[in-house]
């Protein structure tokens, strides 16, 4: 690469402008790491939510972050589930609690607005970060450093590159990693409302032929919705008047929240799954969208990707406690050997839920609606699923 000789030199560059993105660069340079941070201005007009569990939470405390955000987040005290199919076959309706496990909330759901902007802002006047706004046009893994540089010929290197540029990675596709992409059949509404009756921290998923409806609370008297159906369908949907979208989709969530009012433009998403075959290249490891994806059911996407980043800050912790280089062939490896086991099995569980929904095959049907009513029956399993839906292996214990 050109002009190599007098670039710029930093332990991590971080790649990515997103929330894992920009977590990941306050995260690490909160360990004491030097980082450049590729990262365009975060777009505003993102109506979309997100639901981070406690863990997640702790991540965001532990960068100063969190007391920003809190003031606009709503809690989640609770999440129904209710079988909507009119199936043969129906689940019970189960409620999961958080109080169950000695908690006051799972977590709390927050506009991604709000969430890009606290993090724009504090990774600015991070001490440890140098933010360059261009996007990456240009990278190299070299033997002891990956080189990044912009369209401008701004370049710089580090020990080690962390790609969070989203599922067509620049970094991950000049490495050569390859990866398993696959569709579904779907495509997500996401919308916020406003509502006549309170949601009293109650997040509710009907369990729909063609995916899940789901309505998130938002602070106040607002929730978010994702409403998963046929692409035709979607389209129709956004394409009606306020007023019509309205009274569908209080019909459609059994005017649980009374009446609604949109209170954001409806967005439509297609549902689609990939993962990447490998996490880590030379000088390069993979987090967030650019190791995985699969639909937004459940509320695992960030929160896995924020375990991506918690697990290589520790690694790279252990690594300069023990004077190793940020980008050896041992730290890279450790770091996927911690990350493939989680990934594979939320990807899994999110696929198998969300297919189990699709099918009509009746020992699908059974089986989905039997973990359903186990669940609302037996409380250790119904608290087992809850913790390991949560912060998996976290050690979350129910009260006695």
């Amino acid at each position: 690469m050109p002009g190599t000789e007098g670039s710029e030199m930093y332990d991590v560059a971080v790649v990515g402008g997103g929330p894992a993105g920009r977590i990941a660069a306050l995260v690490l340079a909160d360990k004491g790491l030097s980082v450049v941070l590729f990262a365009p201005a975060a777009i505003q007009t993102d109506g979309r939510t997100t639901a981070l569990w406690q863990q997640s939470l702790d991540l965001l405390r532990n960068i100063g972050v969190w007391a920003d955000l809190k003031a606009s987040a709503a809690p989640l005290e609770k999440m129904r589930m209710i079988d909507a199919t009119s199936r043969l076959i129906r689940a019970p309706e189960v409620t999961f609690d958080s109080s169950e496990l000695g908690i006051e909330t799972f977590g709390f759901n927050m506009l991604n607005s709000a969430l890009n902007v606290i993090l724009e802002n504090t990774c600015a006047n991070a001490i440890n970060i140098t933010c360059i706004t261009e996007p990456a046009s240009h990278v190299q893994f070299g033997s002891d450093y990956a080189y990044i540089s912009t369209e401008s010929g701004r370049t710089v290197k580090a020990q080690l590159a962390v790609a969070a540029d989203g599922r067509r990675s620049l970094l991950r596709e000049t490495a050569g990693i390859g990866v398993k992409r696959w569709s579904y059949p779907q495509e997500a509404l996401v919308i916020n409302l406003e509502h006549s009756v309170p949601h009293h921290s109650v997040s509710t998923e009907f369990h729909t032929p063609t995916g899940p409806f789901t309505l998130v609370p938002l602070s106040g008297n607002q929730s978010s919705l994702v409403c998963v159906e046929t692409a035709e369908e979607a389209a129709r949907m956004k394409a009606l008047p306020a007023e019509d979208l309205e009274r569908e989709l209080e019909h459609r969530a059994h005017s649980i929240l009374g009446q609604f009012k949109l209170v954001s433009d409806p967005q439509t998403f297609p549902l689609s799954g990939m993962t990447a075959k490998s996490l880590v290249g030379p000088r390069l490891v993979l987090i967030g969208e650019t190791a995985h994806v699969f639909p937004p059911i459940g509320a695992q996407g960030l929160n896995l990707s924020m375990r991506d980043i918690s697990d290589l800050a520790k690694v790279l912790s252990g690594a300069k406690q023990r004077q190793l280089g940020l980008g050896d062939t041992e730290i890279l490896m450790s770091y996927e050997k911690k990350r493939f086991g989680d990934i594979r099995q939320r990807t899994k569980a999110v696929d198998m839920l969300n297919r189990s929904l699709l099918t009509d095959f009746l020992p699908v049907q059974v089986a989905r609606s039997g973990g359903m009513y186990l669940a609302g029956k037996i409380g250790p399993f119904r608290r087992l699923l809850m913790r390991e839906g949560m912060a998996p292996g976290s050690g979350l214990q129910p009260k006695a």
